[in-house]
């Protein structure tokens, strides 16, 4: 990744971020193993991979162990008290200190603070936006490839997620180079995480130098909507109405939090279309029923976030001593939380390693479970709902390019396509 930041554009920073963490290996097939012979590791299992952790620094410096099955998984996920997340800020240094980071916040601070955020986030807020996103992924990105009559959907997933979430989050979006900059600074800060030794220094200074980027560029957004009266029905116009503690949020705390979020506002919803319309398109049969029946489209969705979840696993810190499978797990231990594996527990899924948009939902941990539960799945499930639809509609007999190499899900940790080419007529 380059040193100067600046220069750094949106596609170069996404695509480092999937060579940082795609690693070697089938996934899939390791934790099959696990899940059926011994249903905890003791040590890194995800080293063997190659891919880092991006759940903290401090991965790999204390006792490690790891969880594949449904209910240990969910045990884990759901108890914050004895599984905790304040790890995560350690060692991330002054950038992340002294703000609200909902990842890194624990216990009654975390309850807080989710609460502010959640109202902008429910479904009666999200789909007063659905007809915009509708609107927006038609005019703006796939109405303009129509006469070209093919694709790499991947460029087009790539960057509409950024747009729509950054105009929920409340930037303004007429600058279209502004906010895919900020989007990239905000892959840099994921990239921190290196499995190279050789770049690891490097890497966390350009994730520290994007951390203190996007500071400085939020900052001048959140106090430009102060002074003009901190009205509108976006996540920043919220936060800067809402009260913490019993007090209003200053502008650092504004900051911090929203660009805690930031992450998440474009990639998961990347990779979770590349996985949607690789399985729409490879599984034989349903293209055509979803084509026929566009009720389909949400269990499309919701059986891909199962199938292939973006993100393998989960990581929490042990807050007390705990023991499962007779394997004591001490204070301050690691343990990995492999969801990839859980969502294939066949205790709980019926054949789970089939692809069935027919499957009576059950919940999984595509979006993690939880009190830590991604409190954005609902406007990724949107927005990728609308993207199907707008791609079914505008792209008459759409296939995949019988010229080009089909789609392929991968990664160890961050799971996606790199790319879906397809061609219409």
């Amino acid at each position: 990744m380059s040193s100067d930041l600046n220069d750094l554009d949106l596609k170069s920073a996404y695509t480092a971020v999937s060579d940082t963490y795609k690693g070697t290996g089938d996934i899939h097939a390791a934790c099959r193993e696990m899940r059926d012979k011994s249903p905890i590791f003791v040590g890194d299992f995800i080293k063997q991979f190659g891919v880092p952790t991006n759940a903290g620094l401090q991965q790999g410096t204390r006792p490690t162990f790891a969880l594949f099955r449904y209910h240990d998984v969910m045990n884990v996920l759901r108890d914050a008290t004895t599984y905790t997340n304040s790890f995560i800020l350690e060692g991330l240094g002054a950038a992340f200190s002294d703000g609200l980071f909902i990842l890194g916040m624990d216990g009654e601070a975390h309850r807080r603070v989710r609460a502010l955020l959640q109202p902008a986030f429910m479904p009666d807020t999200v789909n007063k936006w659905r007809d915009t996103m509708e609107t927006l992924i038609r005019k703006d990105f796939l109405e303009p490839l129509v006469p070209q009559k093919k694709a790499d959907l991947m460029e087009f997933g790539l960057y509409f997620p950024i747009r729509i979430m950054y105009a929920l989050m409340g930037f303004p979006t007429q600058d279209t180079d502004k906010y895919k900059k900020y989007a990239a600074w905000t892959l840099a800060m994921v990239g921190g995480n290196q499995i190279d030794p050789t770049k690891v220094e490097e890497a966390r200074r350009n994730a520290g130098t994007a951390a203190k980027m996007l500071y400085d560029s939020i900052m001048e957004v959140v106090v430009a909507r102060r002074a003009a009266g901190s009205q509108g029905d976006d996540l920043i116009g919220r936060l800067l109405r809402a009260e913490y503690e019993g007090e209003g949020l200053d502008d650092h705390q504004v900051v911090t939090f929203v660009r805690s979020l930031l992450p998440a506002a474009g990639e998961t919803t990347t990779r979770t279309l590349g996985s949607v319309l690789t399985l729409l398109f490879n599984t034989p049969g349903t293209l055509e029923r979803i084509k026929a029946d566009r009720s389909l489209v949400p269990k499309l969705i919701d059986e891909t976030i199962r199938y292939e979840p973006l993100a393998t696993f989960k990581v929490r810190e042990v807050a007390k001593d705990v023991e499962f499978y007779g394997v004591k797990i001490p204070k301050g231990s690691f343990v990995q939380c492999l969801v990839v594996s859980a969502n294939h527990d066949g205790e709980i899924f019926e054949n789970p390693d089939v692809f069935d948009i027919d499957r009576k939902q059950k919940p999984s941990f595509g979006f993690g479970f939880g009190p830590h539960m991604c409190i954005g799945q609902f406007v990724a499930k949107v927005e990728i709902a609308c993207a199907i639809n707008s791609i079914l509609d505008l792209f008459p007999n759409i296939r995949l390019d019988p010229d080009m190499p089909p789609p392929v899900i991968e990664g160890a940790q961050l799971r996606g396509a790199s790319h879906v080419h397809v061609i219409w007529d």
